[in-house]
């Protein structure tokens, strides 16, 4: 997450549990959207945009056991004309085990998951391309963290026993060590916030499922009505244009 200043809400979780969510109205209200196959430049070392794959080049580490359980299913449902790697999958398994945690299996230097260009499926993930045909939305078939990013949350234990979940973009952070070799990220990159609407909009279906339907809601009405009345507010960073000032010349330098 950007250390840069920004706006904060905070949203009680209806019930009895104490638990409330504090979210980040910068990023919500940004014009954020994923550019994967239209410009992303991938998260490697060096920029590959060619290569089209996007966040996918590192395999998505398993939210739980259920997770899991659950993207093993959605493979099942993949036909062949829709994953390029069906029969790895099928043969060796979907995870791999790093450490003491799942990640979904590596084929060529990527995602078990991830067509690759050439593919009559074209490039990208086939979880993706398999939610249309069942009718749903892609977060009902692909990884928890999949779906989320570049949403994250991080749950906050209070010293008076509450309990507060932190909702905003997932950031370079939140890839460990190794964000920080990425030559590129799509949280930082102004080409990557170009949307007509405002992220909690159009991710509106994402938000519901993470906040639920209750706080989502009385977040979506508090910024609808931040948005109707043109209240001032922070502006994303990637979205601040960088003014650049007048060239130093040999003569400014040394005088």
């Amino acid at each position: 997450m950007s250390g840069a200043v920004r706006e904060w809400v905070t949203i009680a979780v209806p019930g009895k549990e104490r638990k409330r969510w504090q979210i980040d109205v910068t990023f919500m209200l940004s014009g954020y959207n994923c550019i994967y196959g239209c410009g992303c430049q991938g998260v490697l070392t060096e920029p590959t945009p060619d290569e089209v794959q996007g966040c996918c080049s590192y395999g998505a580490h398993a939210h739980d056991d259920k997770d899991k359980r659950h993207v093993e299913k959605m493979a099942r449902k993949l036909l062949p004309e829709e994953w390029q790697f069906r029969e790895i999958g099928r043969k060796k398994g979907v995870w791999a085990n790093v450490g003491k945690e799942a990640r979904t299996r590596l084929v060529e230097d990527a995602c078990i998951f991830l067509n690759r260009p050439g593919f009559e499926a074209g490039p990208g993930c086939a979880l993706h391309v398999l939610a249309p045909r069942l009718g749903v939305h892609f977060s009902e078939t692909k990884p928890t963290v999949c779906w989320q990013v570049p949403l994250r949350a991080e749950p906050r234990d209070e010293d008076d026993g509450s309990e507060t979940t932190v909702l905003t973009e997932f950031g370079r952070d939140g890839w460990g060590e190794g964000g920080e070799e990425f030559a590129w990220w799509c949280t930082e990159s102004p080409e990557a916030f170009t949307a007509s609407e405002p992220v909690y909009k159009s991710m509106a279906h994402e938000l519901r499922r993470m906040l639920g339907d209750a706080v989502y809601e009385e977040l979506a009405a508090y910024l609808d009505q931040r948005v109707d009345s043109k209240a001032p507010s922070i502006p994303h960073p990637a979205e601040v244009p960088v003014a650049i000032g007048r060239t130093r010349t040999h003569r400014d330098t040394f005088g």
